[in-house]
Parts: C-alpha cells; structure tokens; sequence
C-alpha cells in the first residue's frame, strides 16, 4: 500500500516519456538527407569506423586526470582558511602536508608504472 503513490509516478513518467517520444515522431520532419545524416564532430569530417579499437591509454590518462584534479579541488578551501586561522596553523599545516604527501605517492607510483608515458 506504501509504494502506490511510486507506482503512480513510475506511470505518469512512463507516460509523459512514451507521449513526447510519439509527437516527436509525428511532427517531426520526415525527409532524409545524405549530408544531414551524416555523423558530425567539431567541424571535421568523419574518417573511418565509428567502431575502431581505441588505447587504453586515452582512458588512463584521463581518469588520472579526474583524480589528481578533483583531489587539487581541495587545496582551494585550505588556502580560503589557512591565512583566517592563523592560531592553528600548524595544525592546518600538518594536515595539508599529509595530503600532500598521500598525493605525491600516488603521483610516483603512477610515473613509475610508466602510465603517463606516451608512445
């Protein structure tokens, strides 16, 4: 009896979804063209299979990427504190070269595996 307003708003979702999708089809236009349907990138025209094997690499370099910039997102806030609270400095200090620190191991081992070579 509790999921009923949940069954309800799957529904109306489920609905509303379905009735956009049909009226998109209905009046949208129904004329092809080659040159429109063609697949578009940045102004370059596509060379190739959509379906080639690309390197891991790309992935790598850019997860490692995420990781180390999201991590330097946290340095804003400790410099935004570091100079308001200058009685626990130290502290605050402390804790940013243990951060630091965590982030510079992380970094060598990543240089050390050879992930951000390039050949």
């Amino acid at each position: 009896m509790a999921y009923i307003p949940v069954l309800i708003l799957l529904a109306a979702g489920t609905v509303i979804g379905g009735v956009i999708i049909l009226l998109s089809h209905l009046a949208g236009p129904k004329l092809g063209n080659p040159r429109k349907d063609q697949p578009f990138e940045c102004g370059v025209p596509p060379v190739g299979d959509s379906r080639r094997r690309v390197s891991v690499r790309f992935y790598l370099v850019a997860i490692l990427f995420l990781l180390f910039d999201v991590e330097a997102v946290f340095f804003f806030p400790w410099a935004v504190v570091f100079r308001k609270y200058l009685a626990i400095n130290s502290f605050i200090l402390v804790e940013m070269g243990f951060f630091v620190g965590i982030l510079l191991v992380g970094f060598i081992y990543v240089l050390r595996k050879g992930a951000l070579e390039w050949e």
